[in-house]
């Protein structure tokens, strides 16, 4: 990615460079469009949640730069041998699911056969110029905030085993499916303007890609960060998804674990399926924001702080 050749544009505000979660261009001085594009694998049997999941863990990235959903396209990749098209039926209708709870319109799409289906969004939204929540936003003395718990990965690949307890199993889907729209809302009320929502790379690699581009370093509380039900038990019983170590490998020579566990490293490390947002407000901010958080349905929490630094990541 790095070898790319950034694009030089005036009106292209964010590209490749930065790691966004989002491309961002221009309209004019009050309008910007938000675009980008995301599929997963299934991540449950029922495929129905399976289309909610992927179709919020898309238009996450949207919230996570401080816009908002306008339109979107299907992406799917079907194996149309042995996966009837009820099935597909399913799944599209778990992302309009979505759309309808979002407010965005599904227009359409793009389907291709393959032996391991997929499905995802390309989504096109809207912010302005001026109020974007970016990598690069990030600034010391700023709290971290988080708006869901960590643990998805975990519990996902315990799932796949048939390892993962009924209850446990509601609480991960219920997670997934919860709009990252009121926390982007949120962050933008009280100030913030670095964010990102953490998935795949996990709460240390999407931390770790921020302060790195906001020039800063980052001082994370273990003792503050929230997981979901019994993810610890399961972590301990061997349910840690592979992409997860390669997070650590990503970040181990900025990374300071302090006396965290190996485990408990790897659960901050944890690969996610539409996690929570991430974004750093005023210290003086940040309980007034934690407290809207909470009222709007999110299990929260302050995890840590933003510091002096060169892309560091410290564990307390």
């Amino acid at each position: 990615m790095r070898r790319l050749t950034p694009t030089n544009n005036p009106d292209l505000l964010i590209g490749a460079v930065t790691g966004d979660d989002a491309a961002v261009w221009r309209l004019d001085d009050d309008r910007a469009l938000v675009v980008t594009a995301d599929f997963i694998t299934p991540v449950v049997d029922d495929p129905r949640t399976w289309g909610q999941v992927a179709a919020a863990n898309a238009v996450s990235d949207v919230y996570a730069m401080g816009g908002k959903p306008l339109l979107a396209l299907n992406l799917v990749g079907w194996n149309s041998a042995e996966l009837s098209t009820d099935l597909l039926a399913e799944v599209l209708l778990g992302a309009q699911d979505i759309a309808e709870r979002a407010g965005f319109v599904i227009a359409g799409g793009h389907t291709v056969d393959d032996p391991e289906p997929k499905f995802g969004l390309a989504v096109v939204g809207q912010a302005h110029p001026e109020e974007l929540l970016t990598n690069a936003g990030f600034k010391a003395g700023q709290k971290l905030l988080l708006s869901k718990p960590l643990g998805v990965g975990v519990i996902t690949t315990a799932i796949k085993n048939d390892a993962a307890p009924e209850g446990v199993m509601k609480e991960a889907m219920e997670s997934m499916v919860l709009l990252n729209d009121k926390a982007s809302e949120i962050a933008l009320k009280f100030g913030a303007t670095g964010a990102t929502d953490v998935t795949g790379f996990g709460l240390l690699g999407h931390l770790g890609r921020a302060v790195e581009e906001s020039g800063v370093g980052a001082q994370i509380h273990r003792e503050n960060v929230l997981f979901l039900s019994e993810t610890h038990k399961l972590a301990e019983e061997g349910f840690i998804p592979g992409g997860s170590r390669r997070n650590l490998e990503w970040l181990s020579d900025r990374l300071d674990v302090g006396q965290c566990t190996e485990t408990e490293v790897l659960l901050l490390a944890d690969a996610q399926t539409s996690g929570g947002l991430l974004f750093g407000v005023d210290e003086d901010k940040a309980s007034d924001a934690l407290d809207e958080l909470t009222a709007s349905g999110h299990s929260a929490s302050i995890i840590g702080s933003v510091i002096d630094g060169d892309g560091e990541i410290i564990l307390k």
